[in-house]
């Protein structure tokens, strides 16, 4: 399965795996458990974490194009861990599609990633 969403804190942050190559159903997958959280806890702090991810089809770049505009409000902090160059690159178009922070971490720093999505989190 090309993404895995786990809740952690309570649901107040949530952890969003993905690898290969993310399609149209993954975000339907992705969508309604999104929207339940948001309806019971407000904003989100989310993991992205983007381990042997390797982009969208065209169809689901639309998805999340319109995936983000939508919750454009609804994520606080999002950490976005990868290990390629270009996952970098990812981190810095999102931003204007936000009102999140929005850092990057390499993998092996994705200790620390979880750490800053935690911080002044409540447990």
């Amino acid at each position: 399965m090309p993404i895995t969403c786990l809740e952690e804190n309570s649901g107040e942050l949530l952890a969003i795996y993905v690898s290969g190559k993310l399609t149209v159903e993954d975000y339907e997958q992705l969508g309604p458990q999104f929207e339940r959280l948001v309806s019971e806890h407000g904003t989100l702090r989310v993991l992205f974490d983007m381990t042997d991810f390797h982009g969208w089809t065209a169809s689901a770049l639309w998805s999340d194009t319109k995936f983000a505009l939508h919750h454009f409000k609804d994520i606080e902090r999002l950490a976005m861990v990868g290990d390629k160059r270009w996952q970098e690159g990812v981190a810095v178009f999102c931003r204007p599609f936000t009102r999140a922070k929005v850092r990057y971490f390499d993998h092996a720093d994705g200790v620390d990633g979880r750490r800053w999505l935690k911080d002044s989190c409540a447990d």
